[in-house]
């Protein structure tokens, strides 16, 4: 049987984040980051550890079948390239920046000026939306630095917590496009390997949706058990199992972390009690 070809970034905070969750979903790899390929234990997987920026050229060549990979790096290099799976961690965003004592309105004040970017296509996709002609110099890192020295007048970068923007006297003006890690496949992607993917696909899925939920249990008197039920948005009912205690009832459900805490606030409204919240590890429906 041949094996699923998946590419990782070689380092960094991605590469951690892809690791946890290969390993999560039962791919388990050695020593990995000690070289170019390393297989699987018990599943048909080879991971490839790249540096970020030549991932989008392997899967469009068919050197690797998939990758983890950041969706801002598809957008400026992975074009004809399709993401299967939005995976929830490692966000940031590509933004316009300029000094903090440079006025800034709109996108039209970019006209004319220099931006200093490693998103070249990105930017240029961007301008062009907009009817904005500015000059794009290409930096690949350091980025932030090019205004200080006067290379550029702005700067097009990924921003996540904007303290590299702070330390260098920039300020966020303008948000070209938000990013997560995503799960990408390749065009020449075979049938067999296919099978493959969609199994991982599968277990991904399932973990994600362990992670953005979170298990309830609490305790209501039988009277308010069908108002407790009625805000509850469980899978596809709560569980009610009723108490040693007469006159009381025991409700398991599902809450999603996006909800959590006004459901909660909600449920106590409503009478329930002793409610215990648990991590969930893996939802398989």
């Amino acid at each position: 049987m041949s094996k699923l070809r998946i590419a990782v970034q070689k380092s960094g905070r991605l590469n951690e984040d892809s690791m946890r969750l290969l390993k999560d979903i039962g791919i388990s790899i050695d020593n990995g980051k000690d070289q170019l390929k390393a297989s699987a234990k018990g599943f048909p997987v080879e991971v490839f550890y790249l540096r970020n920026g030549d991932i989008p050229q392997y899967l469009k060549d068919g050197v690797v079948d998939a990758a983890i990979i950041g969706e801002n790096v598809l957008i400026e290099k992975g074009e004809g390239i399709n993401i299967v799976e939005k995976l929830g961690f490692s966000s940031c965003r590509v933004c316009i920046a300029v000094p903090k004592d440079q006025k800034y309105d709109t996108i039209k004040d970019l006209e004319g000026k220099r931006i200093a970017t490693s998103y070249p296509n990105t930017v240029q996709l961007f301008l062009d939306k907009n009817n904005v002609n500015a000059n794009l110099h290409i930096i690949n890192g350091s980025v932030e630095i090019a205004p200080n020295i006067g290379l550029a007048d702005a700067i097009c970068d990924i921003v996540s917590s904007g303290s590299t923007l702070f330390k260098n006297n920039l300020k966020e003006v303008d948000t070209i496009l938000k990013s997560e890690a995503v799960l990408a496949v390749s065009p020449k992607l075979n049938n067999e390997r296919l099978a493959i993917l969609e199994t991982i696909q599968f277990r991904i899925q399932s973990v994600l949706k362990g992670r953005n939920s979170k298990y309830v249990l609490l305790n209501a008197p039988n009277d308010k058990v069908q108002d407790i039920i009625d805000i509850l948005p469980g899978m596809k009912s709560p569980t009610v199992l009723p108490l040693a205690e007469a006159g009381w009832s025991s409700i398991h459900s599902v809450i999603s972390k996006n909800q959590f805490w006004d459901v909660i606030d909600d449920l106590k409204a409503k009478g329930a009690q002793g409610i215990l919240v648990c991590p969930i590890e893996k939802m398989v429906l």
